[in-house]
């Protein structure tokens, strides 16, 4: 089937088409790469599009391209879909990055939940806002707590995780197998380096904190805590002590950046 915008625009195919990209909401920026890569598919390269990482304030232009009527509908459809899911939740990010000030690292894994085909997009966007999209650098081992389960406790999970020498070792914690402060003792001394408090209670940090303080293990190890998260609770996270915090669906699940295109000029009609 034809596309009917051939014969739509049949009268002004002619036509030079002057459009801008404009953002309705203060945000930031991310997906342009992808962007870019769009109006490629449709021969079109724009005069102006902004950087990923560029603050913009409701009301800014961050893109202006020119083409026919055909590429200029098609530039719609397809560009504003490149762009406006990444920046919300780039913007997303960044008000936690903001929020924490340096006290605490802010980090989003649950982009690794999502479908395949949206996980870079996902975790570009995190990164432009100003966070990483894992707990840790490469290499690491990421002891879940079905890795422990499997293994029968802590105990005996720490011991296999000791021919990892040299790695990052993150072992997530629920108190599955008692008091969480005693299990975050357990890992620090079975030689964990992230205690991963993913319990969603902030007292179960602050107590895991405190008992990792008294045996003497506070400073060989870091601190994470992850569980319905929100922008609202990173003073108190950063208030307990702990070092790192996992964000889920706040950022991941962040609203579009709302962005319109508006033709602005129309020559040789």
């Amino acid at each position: 089937m034809s596309d009917p915008r051939d014969s739509f625009f049949e009268p002004v195919a002619k036509a030079r088409v002057t459009a801008r990209l404009i953002v309705e909401d203060a945000g930031v920026i991310a997906g342009r790469r992808a962007a870019l890569d769009s109006l490629a598919e449709i021969d079109m390269v724009p005069m102006l599009l902004v950087e990923d990482g560029t603050a913009v304030e409701a009301g800014t232009i961050i893109a202006e391209m020119v083409g026919s009527p055909k590429q200029i509908a098609l530039a719609e459809e397809r560009v504003i879909g490149q762009l406006a899911k990444p920046s919300g939740i780039a913007t997303a990010t960044a008000r936690f990055v903001a929020q924490a000030g340096g006290r605490v690292r802010v980090v989003s894994g649950a982009w690794k939940k999502l479908p395949f085909s949206q996980k870079e997009m996902i975790r570009q966007a995190i990164m432009v806002g100003g966070a990483m999209p894992r707990i840790a650098e490469w290499p690491f081992l990421y002891i879940d707590k079905n890795f422990v389960r499997m293994h029968g406790g802590l105990a005996p999970t720490m011991a296999a995780a000791r021919r990892f020498d040299g790695w990052t070792k993150i072992v997530q914690l629920r108190g599955e197998y008692g008091d969480i402060s005693d299990e975050a003792v357990q890992a620090a001394a079975g030689g964990a380096t992230i205690v991963f408090v993913d319990s969603g209670q902030m007292a179960d940090a602050e107590r895991a904190i405190a008992a990792l303080t008294r045996h003497g293990l506070r400073g060989g190890v870091a601190v994470a805590f992850a569980g319905g998260v929100r922008l609202g609770d990173i003073e108190a996270v950063a208030r307990i002590g702990v070092d790192i915090v996992d964000v889920g669906r706040p950022i991941v699940d962040a609203p579009l950046l709302d962005m319109r295109l508006d033709v602005v000029a129309v020559a040789g009609v």
